[in-house]
């Protein structure tokens, strides 16, 4: 960046400036999103490192998967939730790659991980699309992209129907929600892969359960699941 570049970026900063999605703090200007002290405090799970994590145990009996791993512990009112709102709500889905690229740096490091193929993110219809003006599950794909160096594919899995929105539902009536809302096209693009599915939060597992269902139809898959969030 020239120095005109900072000069202006400097000037915008005095009238629009920059905080902290997980506190709400001015940024320092060397910092991105998050100041140091909440990215240095983020409630990492390590689930990735750890042979049987408790999201291991998720789809046990449901639906086979090769790993489940969070980037962070999530719970109401914590700062977790504050990021999770800022970028699913509020436009901030640059937050969602700057989450994927740092959790892909950390994934290449579990061997559980290492034989990733591709990353697929967790669609939305495209009525919720225009709604939204964006995917953040994409954008979190975008940042796994860029530390993984693997390709991520948007027009493999489809959600082919609109669903009412799962926060207040109960975990069979999120499954009945969600049980048929996807189908899958160009599936010769990951025939015989292990796909890394993605999403910004695990709660039940109904959501990710239908994908993945639906995923294992195609030969030769293997899925494994990447989220920034889980419940604690």
């Amino acid at each position: 960046m020239n120095k005109i570049q900072q000069l202006i970026k400097n000037f915008i900063s005095i009238f629009y400036p920059r905080s902290c999605v997980a506190c709400g703090n001015a940024l320092m200007q060397n910092e991105s999103h998050f100041c140091l002290s909440c990215l240095m405090h983020l409630p990492e799970t390590n689930y990735h490192l750890m042979e049987n994590s408790p999201l291991d145990y998720i789809f046990m009996g449901r639906v086979p998967v090769e790993k489940v791993s969070s980037l962070l512990f999530y719970k109401k009112g914590n700062k977790v939730q504050h990021i999770l709102h800022a970028l699913k709500y509020k436009g901030n889905k640059e937050v969602g790659r700057f989450l994927g690229e740092l959790y892909g740096r950390q994934l290449l490091k579990s061997p559980y991980y290492r034989s990733v193929d591709c990353i697929i993110p967790i669609p939305l219809h495209p009525k919720k699309m225009r709604m939204r003006g964006y995917n953040q599950s994409e954008w979190i794909a975008m940042g796994l992209t860029r530390s993984m160096s693997i390709p991520y594919f948007t027009d493999v899995l489809l959600r082919s129907e609109f669903t009412e929105t799962q926060t207040k539902k109960s975990r069979f009536s999120r499954w009945e929600n969600v049980k048929s809302v996807f189908t899958t096209v160009e599936t010769e693009k990951i025939r015989d892969k292990h796909v890394l599915l993605c999403d910004d939060v695990l709660t039940t597992g109904a959501t990710m359960e239908s994908a993945i269902t639906q995923l294992l139809k195609i030969e030769g898959v293997r899925v494994s699941v990447a989220t920034l969030a889980c419940a604690n």
